[in-house]
């Protein structure tokens, strides 16, 4: 089972620079993502994880924490440390976190 972050322990972990991976599709990643989250969709994990790092936190998010879940359980499997963010882009914004639209040059 994937293990699993608040979005208050997100949050500040987000602004200390952590690493954020968005494993939305393209379209979705594109209306509306964390600031400086790359783009890494869900059927693009597993032949992705080797440019994870190993050796600090990875937080996964998704749009409700379904898909981030899923990949996660999938890195962890594979030595990345990694954790869901419990309730996606979808609570960060409910909460009031900045969105970024478009396309970014960190999407990858």
């Amino acid at each position: 089972m994937a293990r699993e972050t608040t979005q208050e322990a997100f949050a500040a972990a987000w602004a200390n620079g952590g690493l954020v991976i968005d494993v939305r599709e393209a379209d979705e990643y594109a209306a509306g993502h964390v600031p400086g989250a790359r783009l890494m969709p869900l059927r693009s994990v597993p032949a992705r994880c080797d440019e994870l790092p190993a050796d600090r936190p990875v937080f996964v998010i998704c749009a409700s924490g379904n898909r981030s879940r899923k990949a996660a359980d999938w890195m962890n499997s594979r030595g990345i440390d990694a954790y869901s963010v419990t309730g996606g882009t979808g609570a960060w914004a409910r909460a009031g976190h900045p969105i970024t639209a478009g396309h970014h040059e960190h999407a990858a």
